[in-house]
């Protein structure tokens, strides 16, 4: 279990997470402020496709007995 929870927070602290969770915290103080423009929300938007496209890429490797 702790083993688990350490590994976790070794991947959360990846650049590749790190830069997700900073741009997904400016994305929330731009719709707050109602500022969000068309060109953030396309850097944003291939971000997080990106993000979540490896991690269910990962996932479905995993699943099909790949490393």
């Amino acid at each position: 279990m702790y083993e688990t929870v350490i590994r976790r927070l070794g991947n959360l602290l990846s650049v590749k997470s790190l830069i997700t969770l900073a741009l997904t915290g400016v994305f929330a103080v731009m719709t707050l402020r109602q500022a969000v423009s068309q060109e953030f929300m396309t850097v944003y938007s291939v971000v997080i496709a990106f993000y979540f496209g490896t991690q269910t890429q990962k996932a479905q490797g995993t699943a099909e007995g790949r490393p």
